[in-house]
Formats: C-alpha cells, sequence, structure tokens
C-alpha cells in the first residue's frame, strides 16, 4: 500500500496513538462537531474583564455557547479566546473556559499596567513589554516536536506555557484583543505567525523565537510561498473568522488522529468553507476523504490544493495515491514524478511511484526507483522489502532474500519480510526454512493468513497432513468465506482418509463457489469412498462439465459401483 497520507501546519510526525497520555483524564469523546456546547462557565467569562475595561468588554462573542454561534457572529463581534476555548471544552469535559478567559485578563491587564507605567500609549511599542512578559517572564516557548494534540488548544498552551506557531499566536492575538492592538495571524505553507498593522507601521511577530520581527521575505522564502498569479490567503492579514478557519484545519488532523474521522471531516470542510484559497486545508480533506473511501472528492480537492500551492510535493504525492486507488497508473505516475521534482529527497514518492510500476509489471523502473530511494533511506526497512518484493516477482530470488533478510536485520519483528523470506524458500525448494520463515511471521502476526495458508500448503507437500489440516482450520476460522482455503483443508482430510470430514469442507467450498471444478472432483472421490456413489457420479459429472479432466478410470469405478448398487 502506499505510505501514510502527509498533513499540514506544524503537526509534526504522526504516531499510532497520539492521545495516549490524554485519554485517561479525559472522558469519552463527543461525536457530532455542530453541537452546541454547553459552556455555563462562559457565560459569566466577560464578568472580569467589564470591570477592568477591557478592549473587549461587551463583545456579542463572549457570550456564545457554542462554535456555530461563533460563526454566525460578524468579524469584529467574535472573541478569539472564547471560541477557541469551546472547541477546548468539547475537547475535554475537564477544561473550565471561565477559568482560562480570566486569566487572559489578568494577563492582559498586567501587560497594560506595564505599558502606561513606561508611559507609553497601547500601540506598536507595546509589543516589546508583551514580548518580555510572555517569553522572558512568563516563559512561553515553543515546543520541540509538535506530537501531541493537546498542544493545538489555548487551555493547553496557557496551562503548559508552550505551543506550536498557531497555539502560541492565538495565545498573542486573545491578548491584543483585550489590548485593543491592531494584530493580525499570518498564514504560510505550514506555519503561523502575528503581525503587527496600524497602516503607517507594519511589522511581523514570530512568537516561536520569543516574539522576533522577521521581513516579510524570511517567510517567503523559508516556506517556498507560491506565487503562481492564483490567489491566496498566503502573507496576507486575516480576519478573526479566518484564523479560525486555520484553527479549524489543525482540528480536523487532532480528531481524525484520534479516530473520530467524521467530526475531523466536518472541521476540515468547516476549514475549506471559511479559507477556500488555503491549500493545506484542501489537502487535509482531500485525505480524510481517501481514508473514506471518496476518492473522486479526494482528487477534486488534491486538484484545488495544488492550484493554490503547486509547489507542495506532499500533495502531489497524495494525489498520486488518489490516483493509484482509482487504478489510473499513467496519472499516478505523473504525481510521483511531480512530487519528486519539487523534493527530490522524499522517499515516500519514490516507494509510492515504485509500487505504481509494480502494479504495470514495469519492474525495471520500479527497481530503479526503490535503489534510489535506499540510497537516501538505507536504514528504512519497509524501503528493503518493498525491494525484496519486486526481485521475488522477477524471479531473483536470491537476492530477494538478502534485502528480505537486510529489512529484518533493520527490524526484526517485520512480519511481512518474515513471509517473503518463505516465499522464496518456497521458489528454491528450501522446505524446512520456508515452514520456519512462515512460523515466524505468524508468532508477529498469527492472523496472517497468507502465512496460515502458506504453511498449511508446506506441510501438505511434506505430507504431514494432521499439521496441513491445523493450519488450514485456523485460515478458514479467520476468513470462512473463502471457498480456495476450504477447498484446501477438504483435500488435507481426503489425503489422510477422513472423508467425512473431507466431504463437509468440500461441499462449504462449492456451496461458497459451485465453478470449482476440483472441489467437485474431491466429493466425487469422498463420496465414492462414503459409498454414496449417486452422488459421487452427481459431482464427478459436474467436475467434467466444469473443465476437469478426470481420470476415465476413476469415471468406471464410479459407474460400476452405482450399476451395482441400482440392481
Amino acid at each position: 500500500m502506499y505510505t501514510h497520507l502527509q498533513r499540514y501546519i506544524d503537526q509534526g510526525p504522526s504516531t499510532s496513538d497520539p492521545l495516549t497520555e490524554m485519554q485517561s483524564n479525559r472522558q469519552q469523546m463527543k461525536r457530532t462537531f455542530t453541537i452546541a456546547v454547553t459552556l455555563t462557565s462562559l457565560l459569566c467569562a466577560s464578568a472580569v474583564g467589564q470591570s477592568r475595561d477591557l478592549a473587549n468588554v461587551g463583545k456579542a462573542g463572549l457570550y456564545v455557547r457554542s462554535l456555530d454561534q461563533v460563526l454566525r457572529l460578524r468579524d469584529d463581534e467574535m472573541d478569539l479566546a472564547t471560541a477557541t476555548l469551546i472547541a477546548s471544552e468539547y475537547w475535554s469535559d475537564l477544561v473550565q473556559g471561565r477559568r482560562y478567559l480570566n486569566e487572559l485578563d489578568q494577563m492582559a491587564l498586567e501587560i497594560r499596567a506595564r505599558v502606561r507605567q513606561q508611559q507609553l500609549r497601547m500601540g506598536f511599542r507595546a509589543i516589546p513589554i508583551i514580548n518580555d512578559y510572555l517569553f522572558n517572564d512568563l516563559g512561553f516557548k515553543p515546543i520541540s516536536q509538535a506530537d501531541d494534540p493537546n498542544d493545538l488548544f489555548l487551555h493547553s498552551v496557557m496551562d503548559k506555557r508552550q505551543g506550536y506557531c498557531l497555539s502560541l499566536s492565538i495565545l498573542y492575538l486573545a491578548l491584543a484583543e483585550r489590548l485593543g492592538l491592531e494584530l493580525y495571524g499570518v498564514v504560510v505553507p505550514g506555519h503561523f505567525f502575528v503581525r503587527y498593522d496600524a497602516g503607517n507601521v507594519r511589522f511581523n511577530i514570530e512568537t516561536t523565537s520569543g516574539g522576533a520581527s522577521p521581513p516579510d521575505d524570511h517567510y517567503m522564502v523559508k516556506f517556498n510561498v507560491p506565487d503562481n498569479g492564483h490567489d491566496t490567503i498566503y502573507m496576507k492579514n486575516l480576519s478573526k473568522r479566518q484564523t479560525l478557519g486555520c484553527f479549524f484545519n489543525n482540528l480536523g488532523n487532532v480528531y481524525n488522529d484520534a479516530g473520530d474521522m467524521d467530526t475531523g471531516m466536518r472541521a476540515l470542510e468547516r476549514a475549506v468553507a471559511i479559507n477556500p484559497t488555503l491549500s493545506e486545508s484542501r489537502a487535509n480533506l482531500g485525505n480524510v476523504y481517501l481514508q473514506k473511501g471518496r476518492v473522486d472528492d479526494a482528487v477534486r480537492q488534491y486538484r484545488a490544493a495544488l492550484r493554490l500551492n503547486p509547489n507542495d510535493p506532499k500533495t502531489h504525492n497524495n494525489l498520486g495515491n488518489a490516483y493509484m486507488e482509482l487504478n489510473r497508473f499513467d496519472e499516478a505516475e505523473i504525481s510521483y514524478l511531480r512530487s519528486l521534482e519539487r523534493d527530490p529527497n522524499f522517499t515516500d514518492a519514490y516507494r509510492n511511484l515504485a509500487l505504481a510500476y509494480t502494479r504495470q509489471e514495469k519492474y525495471g523502473d520500479a527497481l530503479t526507483y526503490l535503489n534510489e530511494a535506499t540510497v537516501l533511506e538505507p536504514g528504512d526497512p519497509q524501503l528493503r522489502n518493498q525491494l525484496a518484493d519486486v526481485y521475488y516477482r522477477i524471479g531473483e530470488y536470491d537476492k530477494a532474500v538478502t534485502e528480505f533478510r537486510a529489512a529484518l536485520g533493520i527490524e526484526r519483528n517485520l512480519s511481512e519480510a518474515h513471509y517473503g523470506l518463505g516465499l522464496c524458500f518456497r521458489e528454491l525448494d528450501r522446505v524446512a526454512e520456508e515452514i520456519r520463515a512462515y512460523k515466524d511471521a505468524l508468532r508477529i502476526q498469527p492472523d496472517m493468513l497468507a502465512a496460515l495458508v502458506n504453511l498449511g500448503n508446506a506441510y501438505f507437500g511434506l505430507k504431514d497432513y494432521d499439521a496441513a489440516i491445523q493450519q488450514y482450520r485456523l485460515a478458514a476460522a479467520a476468513k470462512p468465506d473463502d471457498a480456495w482455503i476450504l477447498f484446501n483443508l477438504g483435500s488435507a482430510y481426503s489425503n489422510s482418509e477422513d472423508f467425512d470430514k473431507a466431504v463437509q469442507a468440500y461441499l462449504k467450498a462449492v456451496k461458497l463457489s459451485p465453478e470449482i471444478g476440483d472441489a467437485h472432483h474431491g466429493l466425487a472421490y469422498g463420496f465414492y469412498r462414503l459409498k454414496n456413489y449417486e452422488l459421487a457420479w452427481k459431482h464427478i459429472d459436474l467436475a467434467r462439465k466444469l473443465g476437469v479432466q478426470v481420470p476415465n478410470e476413476e469415471i468406471e469405478a464410479i459407474r460400476s459401483q452405482l450399476r451395482q448398487s441400482q440392481r
């Protein structure tokens, strides 16, 4: 299969269970994203702010109870902190939004007092004071790796005093709306920062660097901002609604990682509706659609994302994955090549391109790109395993064995590599090693169906029918609707001369797939040995009609016994 989908805006590497630390402290996740969240704690949240006469006093956004209500407000009525804390309370029932709003008010009051103490107006000269207070006195800092979903949420940033670009920027913007400062969120591919813009004075604020002020060119170059003639959201001052749209993009990824794909999809659909020219939201929505099997919808979102940002290798790669699902191999190949043009070190695109070539039996091309990928990442066991698979397909079994063993040298518990070794040893007629390899695969993955069946086949070839029956029964239990497994089981029973069980297995096989002539042939022999010559004749006739070459002596033996039984 193709490799993991790529996600955007400082998400960091995905994990198999991103909620391990947090789930022990939270109640069951609510399932409907549009539900009105009961925030009794927020209804009085502005009381402190009103008494202190902060700039956001009286705004309707302080009294909303759901994200739907937030989005019905005009931009100047919104309160960014309240909106994001609604999302926090939805995420975890343990969060009490009022406490954090009160804390934000107190922080804003402290900043205002420090500004007045220096006899300054609340304008651009307040920014160094804010930076000193947040990053020096309170010690807010960026996280080293964005792998904890809680780091998205404002409550967690305030509790731990750390976050990533978007979450730290939301904290900064929440304080700005209480102080009446003209600050805006700004988004670039994979990053978010803040900008002060009062018309005559304009500069950027990097919340992950202690409030440093890089010029626009820094962001344009570092984050490869597209300049392709399309009107996009990048590098522009965002409204509060648009900033929330960026938040919904990351919120969708968080829910998707948590296993709530439906809520994640709704969040991403909302992100696209708010910011239709943000490439990341469309790409991430495409990822969810692809995971849900809505492949055509995924293709539309990926294409829209690439019109906005054609520089993105990950979205080209994911578009290729969608084309692979549709068996549109030529288009998949083009997408993967475009991905590699933009990032020659992107190993996922190499392996996916090799998979596209393998599916088309273009094994030489597949080997070329896999070898290039292994030069880039020689320690990747999956690459070695994929390379071994191609060698196996072209009949170079010794080379395949070398690569499978190389993969296992990196990751000993790679069940696919053990299984691949078993296939190679079968072709090399090294049966003892074949059996050991299948057993190693099953030790790691006991329900690996192919290993169960092939292990049964290996024992069958050794005429150890009892051992073969044991493996076929396990395989049949794992996949009871597989007629060929039942056929193998019937054949093993027949060879061990347990004809009652052989007939039972064969009957199940032909019930599932009546066209399996060999199963009818097996039934004919089984019924013959059970002295049921009428049924034996019925199934020998069916076997012949289905193209099975039945020896004449078998036909005559059944005919003879049938005649005698009818006298």
